[in-house]
This record gives structure tokens, C-alpha cells and sequence, in this order.
């Protein structure tokens, strides 16, 4: 079988999504919630003193319920993380096989230690991926933003994300659901933040965002667009917990991965939180529900 470095895949190569990834469990585990949720949370404006981990619980029972997932026998978890949707999809959804992707070894190795029979994490690319049976939802949360490069060309970028929906429809039962959620290029014009070369040079190399119309034609003709929530102001709150997090954190942090490693952390969280904040970042959380009679891309 091949690995995943062999594969010709869109988007960021493995090495890339490595690069930010395993910056080391241990570290990440400093300033994310318990749950190492590492996407926007799902906030509720009317709860007091809401948290960051009940805020995450918030959004990954949002993605379950959107895709259609209580008491289902098989879903699908793309760019899976730590594990948290996995976790949640069996403990307390009642889903009965669960199966997780994942580009890092690092992540890969942490969700082996909880041993649940229920639960199955492949270190494989998407496009490599073919399922014995089809799933009854598949979710996918914060992956998106690695399906396509910078030096795409706008065409390209289109087709690599019409690839992925279209193996999604393939993978999906009649009537299932996709529950997508991905950061999205804003109103201000790509380029013209400072935060942009950062992130993309040193914390997302090779990865470029999504706008909401590159996900609307792209998804045509394999799967109806149910539901869009644009949550940008979400992300700001959650990236300046981060923030927060790792600054109580910091002479731990420094034990752990060095202050290079840190400061580098430190500037991308309070670029992304202004990003958000400004509007040139934006957060998607997209529904899509499959159409039968589909055209596949190759």
C-alpha cells in the first residue's frame, strides 16, 4: 500500500500539515481545552460565563445533530485531530463506529491510548482513503483549509474541492449528510494583512482558504447546501482563549518546545484573533446534504 507522502493528493502535502501539527502533544495540550478541540468553538451568548471547553462541546454536538448523527452505525471524521468528535460521536450520540483521518502521526498516537473498540484513526490523506461500506454522516472540521495550495490557480483550487465533495458523495449513504466547517478568506482583500504571509509562511505552509462561493460551486451537483452559519466573531473570542491559555502557560510551554516555538504561537494567535476581528479571516460552518444522481469528478 502506498503511504501518504506517495499519494498525489491536493492541497498541502504531509510534510506541511506535519509541520504544524506536531509541534507535540504536550504543547498543545497547554492552552487547549480538555477536549483538544483545535477549531472555533460554537459560543452561546445567552449562558453566563460560558467556557471554552463547554463552547467546543457546543460545536462538535452541532456538527453530530447537522449531519444527522444520533444512533447512526457508521460515520466519518476527516482531519480528525485528537479525537474529540470520534469521542463525543460514541460516548454520548450512541454512533457505533466511528472512523477518523488524520494527517499526523502525533495526533494518531494519542487517540491510540483510549483503546475504544468503537473507534478506528487512519494516518491517511482523503484522497487516498476508500471505505469498505458507506457512512451514514461524515464531518469534517477544520481540514478544508489544506485541500488547496497558494500557488493554485483559481480553476484548480475549484477542482481540488469538487474532488473532495465528490468522494464524499461516493462515501456517503442515500440522504446523508457532510457537516463542513473551515476558515474562509474574508472582505479584505487577500494580501493585504501582515497576518497573511505570517500564518502562511510560518504556520500553514502550502494551505490556502476557501471563499463560500469556491464551496457553493464546487459542491454543485453532488450535494444541496441545507445550512450556512458565518461565525467569524467566534473565532476571535476562541483564538484569544488560546492566547490566554498559552500565556498562563508560557514557562511550561518553554520547557516543553522552546521560546522560538512559543513566541511564534504567541504572534499567530493574536494575528488570527485581530484577523477574525477585522474581517479579513471568516469561519464557515457549512451543511450540505448528498443528491442522488451525481456527476463524480475523477
Amino acid at each position: 500500500m502506498s503511504t501518504v507522502e506517495e499519494v498525489v493528493a491536493p492541497g498541502a502535502s504531509a510534510e506541511a500539515i506535519r509541520h504544524h501539527y506536531d509541534a507535540g502533544n504536550d504543547f498543545f495540550r497547554l492552552w487547549l481545552d480538555p477536549t483538544l478541540s483545535y477549531s472555533c468553538a460554537l459560543w452561546d451568548d445567552s449562558v453566563p460565563d460560558d467556557g471554552l471547553e463547554a463552547a467546543q462541546l457546543r460545536k462538535i454536538d452541532y456538527h453530530l445533530q447537522e449531519a444527522r448523527l444520533q444512533d447512526a452505525r457508521r460515520m466519518l471524521d476527516i482531519g480528525c485531530g485528537w479525537g474529540a468528535v470520534l469521542r463525543r460521536s460514541v460516548e454520548a450520540w450512541g454512533v457505533g463506529r466511528s472512523i477518523g483521518l488524520t494527517l499526523s502521526g502525533a495526533q494518531a498516537d494519542d487517540l491510540a491510548r483510549f483503546a475504544d473498540p468503537r473507534i478506528e484513526v487512519q494516518v491517511k490523506h482523503w484522497a487516498e482513503y476508500e471505505p469498505d461500506e458507506p457512512f451514514d454522516g461524515i464531518i469534517s472540521i477544520g481540514a478544508f483549509e489544506h485541500f488547496a495550495r497558494l500557488s493554485d490557480t483559481p480553476d484548480t483550487k475549484v477542482e481540488n474541492y469538487r474532488r473532495f465533495f465528490s468522494r464524499c458523495h461516493q462515501w456517503l449513504a442515500p440522504d446523508g449528510r457532510l457537516s463542513l466547517q473551515t476558515i474562509g478568506w474574508g472582505d479584505v482583500p487577500r494580501g493585504q494583512m501582515p497576518s497573511d504571509l505570517f500564518i502562511a509562511q510560518e504556520i500553514f505552509p502550502e494551505s490556502d482558504l476557501p471563499r463560500l462561493a469556491d464551496i457553493a460551486l464546487a459542491s454543485e451537483s453532488t450535494f444541496e447546501i441545507e445550512r450556512v452559519r458565518i461565525d467569524r466573531e467566534h473565532y476571535a473570542r476562541t483564538a484569544r482563549c488560546w492566547f490566554d491559555a498559552l500565556r498562563r502557560n508560557r514557562e511550561r510551554a518553554l520547557a516543553v518546545v522552546g521560546e522560538e516555538t512559543v513566541r511564534r504561537y504567541e504572534r499567530y494567535l493574536r494575528m488570527f484573533a485581530y484577523g477574525f476581528q477585522l474581517g479579513s479571516l471568516t469561519l464557515y460552518r457549512v451543511t450540505l446534504r448528498r443528491l442522488s444522481g451525481a456527476r463524480h469528478a475523477r
